[in-house]
């Protein structure tokens, strides 16, 4: 996998713009009403990098970045200030912040995931890279202790128990995560002179499925 472990420095995603994206398929009617439908269960994110540069010493470090990914070809590990916990921005994580699913007496393996909800609506976004150390898990409210009663997999967000957890039983878990992305260009333009006018590079940057 094109995927390097490592996560874009984050003093430099500080202070960086974007967000969620969504694919929309319209298609209006003779008669006026739209038929609505969408060909991606979830959401992409895109940010710019560029924003979040405050000076030439973060135009090195963003250009030695940049070549160590090679560009496109690598993905890394992205921390979306405006939305890094399963838990509210105020609050702490903690092992009941999101229910992950429900004990067979079989399954040992669970995803992590946050659940977003307004009105009666909510979607369900998958967790794939969490950050190492933060993770907090709980059956039917009883947290457990990492790598005693379960071993997490910070490349891909599963949680596996040591042993399965019983029938009916609530499956939680909290932690902070990061996004998988890959930069959004091959080329990096920048001006001495311009930057220290004024002028900060635009470094597009995409959210990638795993």
């Amino acid at each position: 996998m094109n995927f390097h472990e490592v996560r874009f420095p984050t003093n430099l995603s500080f202070g960086s713009s974007g967000g969620p994206e969504r694919r929309t398929d319209i298609v209006t009617l003779a008669n006026g009403f739209e038929e609505r439908n969408t060909p991606w269960e979830h959401s992409r994110r895109r940010y710019d990098a560029g924003v979040g540069l405050r000076s030439l010493d973060d135009v090195e470090a963003l250009i030695a970045f940049f070549e160590a990914r090679r560009g496109e070809l690598y993905g890394f590990r992205w921390k979306d200030w405006s939305d890094y916990k399963t838990c509210r921005p105020s609050q702490d994580v903690g092992p009941i912040d999101q229910e992950i699913g429900r004990g067979d007496g079989i399954a040992r393996v669970f995803s992590l995931r946050k659940i977003y909800y307004s009105g009666e609506q909510s979607y369900a976004r998958p967790v794939v890279k969490p950050v190492l150390g933060t993770v907090r898990v709980a059956l039917a409210g009883d947290p457990k202790v990492d790598t005693l009663e379960f071993n997490v997999d910070v490349a891909t967000g599963l949680i596996t128990f040591v042993t399965a957890p019983d029938i009916d039983v609530r499956i939680t878990a909290g932690c902070e995560f990061d996004v998988p992305v890959r930069f959004d260009t091959d080329r990096i333009a920048t001006s001495m002179a311009s930057f220290n006018a004024g002028e900060i590079p635009a470094v597009p940057v995409i959210e990638v499925r795993l």
